[in-house]
């Protein structure tokens, strides 16, 4: 099992290397073993106690937002191709009225399946349209990891350069504990952890 301090550490060796113009993403990349994607496939979003991104949110809703540009299903009709494949690339999160979510999957769901932006349960999808609601969820987006195995190993941003090393240890711990207790077979499927920042190479973590 990794420990916080084995998190730190790997940080303080990251951190040797040249400093860069702009804060760069921390990334956990887990590498796996003895892990079938098809029948053991992993879907999770997680919540981490730090924020460390900031997004750009779009509304699929009854009525217009103050907050975050709306898109109301009379508008629906003026989206598509190109225009539906703009507006996946423009946002990085959607939320969407429960009421709203046939339509939405009709219209835009083979733009945003894949990109991974379809609103869901889990996140994006509210009942209430209310300004409190909306930022309780984009709030909660700010700190979401998804978590999605598409191949035998993960990279997941989880913090930024210029967060607290401890901040960036206790979003690496809760993702990590995530992974690990959501494998069939736990440690026995980590091949190897490891932290790099977007420019460095990574530096691995004693399993």
């Amino acid at each position: 099992m990794i420990n916080k301090e084995e998190f730190a550490r790997a940080l303080g060796e990251l951190r040797k290397n040249e400093k860069r113009k702009f804060p760069q993403t921390v990334d956990l990349i887990v590498n796996l073993k003895n892990f079938d994607i098809k029948r053991e496939s992993i879907n999770l979003i997680v919540s981490v106690p730090h924020k460390f991104k900031t997004i750009k949110v779009a509304g699929f809703l009854n009525a217009k937002s103050k907050i975050i540009d709306t898109i109301t299903k009379p508008d629906f009709e003026r989206y598509k191709g190109k225009f539906a494949k703009k507006l996946v690339k423009d946002y990085d999160f959607f939320i969407a009225h429960a009421s709203l979510m046939p339509s939405i999957a009709t219209s835009f769901g083979k733009y945003l399946g894949p990109a991974g932006k379809m609103p869901s349960p889990q996140l994006g999808i509210t009942a209430k349209e209310e300004d409190a609601s909306i930022q309780e969820i984009i709030k909660k987006a700010e700190k979401s990891v998804k978590i999605k195995t598409k191949e035998p190993s993960l990279k997941l941003a989880i913090g930024k350069e210029d967060m607290k090393d401890e901040d960036i240890a206790e979003n690496a711990m809760i993702v990590y504990n995530a992974i690990l207790n959501a494998l069939p077979k736990q440690k026995e499927s980590m091949r190897s952890i490891m932290l790099k920042f977007t420019m460095t190479k990574p530096v691995k973590l004693a399993l």
